[in-house]
């Protein structure tokens, strides 16, 4: 499936719930949130709806996002269901892993395959600090039980400035023994974000940071396990880093996803309002081939380019668009 700029839409990123176990200061106010009602959360059914239509439009790789997507129960029985959607490939997950410890064998043996774990900080202090809970130690241990269950794992950080700065190298040293790439994900200027007074710090001085800390970092050409939207850099005593800076340097020109909110909205860039409501359609009834046929169209509308930072886009918090 191509959009109107003969990108291929082959990835659909899903948020199955709103709701987190952390609030973090960047993503989620502190008094927490006012949460969708059940009825307004699509049913497992619904988004196996959706995700057949789009398999048969092309796309091959389903990322199950929040909130904390291990919040919702029988989370790994809709695993399973995307699992068995024929075409589909891969089937992610991204999590803050505060649950993961006691899910990740099960979510494996379901079809799972790959798992991005954030971590913005191994400090009990710091992560405190950011995430508002005491939960470093379950991160840690989910991390641990990934890695035995056999999942693919990535780990991601939002570098911010005078908060984690000072843990960066340590955290890159810490995934490196563990074999696993860190990505470094720009701060958006969206949401929690945009009011909290916290600032990223920019891709481009973390690259020449790390390049006085370890040497030249050198571009990373086996992208089996690095696959997406980062810029991926080989240490030179080893390990891989990645940078995804949207705003920085954009990707928009390779952007091959689009996004389902926990309510069943079709979102089809992430700081877009554009895109299709796909609830009222899936509990009409439609057909197989009406859907597939409604979610093409819209997808040909999908935007050339994000518009970070001027009037008129999604303010919304992350946990409201499924980032």
């Amino acid at each position: 499936m191509r959009d109107r700029y003969q990108r291929t839409i082959e990835y659909l990123r899903v948020s199955v719930t709103d709701r987190c176990n952390l609030r973090c200061r960047y993503c989620m106010p502190e008094e927490g949130i006012k949460r969708m009602r059940h009825e307004e959360i699509l049913t497992f059914d619904e988004i196996t709806a959706v995700v057949r239509a789009l398999a048969k439009l092309g796309v091959h790789k389903v990322r199950l996002t929040g909130g904390e997507p291990l919040v919702r129960r029988d989370i790994t029985d809709l695993v399973a269901m995307i699992h068995a959607v024929p075409g589909i490939d891969t089937v992610a997950m991204t999590t803050n892993a505060v649950l993961l410890a006691d899910k990740a064998e099960a979510l494996k043996r379901n079809g799972l395959t790959h798992v991005n774990i954030s971590v913005d900080s191994l400090n009990g202090e710091t992560f405190a600090d950011i995430a508002r809970s005491d939960a470093a130690a379950e991160v840690r241990r989910g991390i641990e039980a990934a890695q035995s269950a056999g999942l693919r794992v990535k780990l991601n950080c939002v570098p911010l400035r005078g908060v984690n700065e000072d843990e960066i190298i340590g955290l890159i040293d810490w995934s490196r023994q563990r074999g696993l790439p860190l990505r470094f994900i720009e701060l958006m200027p969206i949401g929690c974000a945009a009011a909290s007074g916290l600032k990223g710090i920019p891709s481009d001085e973390l690259r020449e940071m790390l390049s006085r800390h370890y040497g030249t970092l050198l571009p990373h050409l086996d992208r089996q396990n690095c696959a997406g939207p980062a810029s991926y850099y080989d240490l030179p005593e080893g390990g891989v880093i990645g940078f995804i800076d949207a705003i920085e340097h954009p990707f928009c020109t390779s952007c091959n996803r689009v996004r389902l909110t926990a309510n069943g909205f079709l979102k089809l860039c992430l700081h877009a309002r554009d895109g299709l409501d796909l609830r009222p359609l899936l509990r009409s009834g439609v057909s197989g081939e009406d859907l597939e046929e409604t979610i093409a169209r819209a997808v040909r509308r999908k935007p050339e380019r994000h518009h970070f930072g001027e009037s008129g886009g999604d303010s919304r918090f992350m946990y409201q668009v499924g980032g």
